[in-house]
């Protein structure tokens, strides 16, 4: 793996991102609260350029099955990712896609060294 700074600290704020090509690759870097995280710019639906999605929460259902009746409630603000081609949803934090348990995106490794951004790819 190979280590290439792509931002200062400073230009990347919480809930900011910046999509960048490393080594061939399309790489999407998103700064959630001071954490820095990266992923491959790709949905694993049809491959649509999820890292230029809308940031968004999304809605949580519960379901009381004794009076069949459903409640949704929005959550998660700013910690979801929408593909712009088909709407599939992923939590920033950690990749994971909300509609199919076993699907993740893709990630790399993230530091911050001397004020600099450095993804290892």
């Amino acid at each position: 793996m190979t280590k290439h700074t792509v931002a200062k600290e400073k230009e990347l704020q919480p809930g900011d991102r910046k999509v960048i090509q490393i080594e061939g690759r399309e790489i999407g870097v998103f700064n959630t609260d001071g954490e820095y995280v990266a992923y491959s710019n790709w949905c694993a639906h049809q491959s649509g350029p999820l890292c230029e999605g809308n940031i968004t929460g999304t809605y949580e259902a519960s379901f009381d099955s004794e009076s069949l009746e459903y409640e949704l409630e929005w959550c998660d603000e700013e910690k979801i990712i929408n593909c712009p081609w088909h709407g599939w949803e992923y939590d920033i934090e950690d990749g994971s896609c909300l509609s199919r348990q076993k699907v993740k995106l893709p990630s790399y490794p993230v530091t911050v060294e001397d004020g600099d951004i450095v993804v290892d790819v």
